[in-house]
């Protein structure tokens, strides 16, 4: 049991040497800190969207903004859009998954907001229609996705894209990039 505990954490690891070497995503990572800055600056929401682990990340994600990272300071415009169970089951029931993110975006986002979406395989196709929704209200994407981008590789205005394809090693660097994000953009702003 010990080599396997070992394996897995040098998969972790690996994983994050990659990123660590990999110049392309570190400079989308600090566009999409001057992205969500500038939404917060001018008095925009950022939003978060996954399924499974990955809507436990984006919600852990949106917490860190509305509630605080390292500083005491103002909670800034950030939600998960999966945690209003009653609607998320009435429009699952009532039209389908598939439109859970894209439907809310349309009531509640504005132009200037931002999307994250974060999909291991990148195909989740409810962030799919929220991006296209996004791109129709001039909403900005950013999609936290594994190795390949999936679909989300086209429809991401910033694309971050962990490589692996190993869903445990995805999440755990989403999350790690994610407080990256969340310490850089209250540095900024704070």
């Amino acid at each position: 049991m010990k080599q396997k505990i070992d394996e897995i954490i040098s998969a972790s690891i690996s994983t994050k040497q990659q990123i660590l070497s990999d110049e392309t995503l570190k400079q989308t990572v600090a566009t999409a800190v001057d992205v969500i800055v500038a939404a917060f600056k001018n008095g925009n929401k950022v939003l978060f969207a996954g399924n499974g682990g990955s809507a436990a990340d984006a919600q852990h994600l949106a917490a860190e903004f509305s509630g605080r990272f390292y500083k005491d300071r103002k909670a800034l415009p950030a939600e998960a859009l999966h945690c209003n169970t009653s609607y998320l089951t009435a429009v699952a029931n009532d039209y389908s998954y598939d439109v859970i993110y894209a439907r809310l975006l349309e009531g509640i986002g504005n132009s200037g907001d931002v999307i994250v979406g974060l999909s291991t395989s990148g195909n989740s196709g409810n962030i799919l229609k929220a991006f296209e929704v996004a791109k129709q209200k001039n909403i900005a994407t950013i999609g936290f996705t594994g190795a390949t981008g999936g679909k989300m590789k086209e429809a991401s205005d910033y694309l971050i894209n962990v490589p692996s394809t190993d869903t445990p090693r995805i999440q755990e660097s989403h999350i790690m990039l994610g407080h990256i994000i969340c310490e850089l953009v209250e540095a900024q702003l704070f």
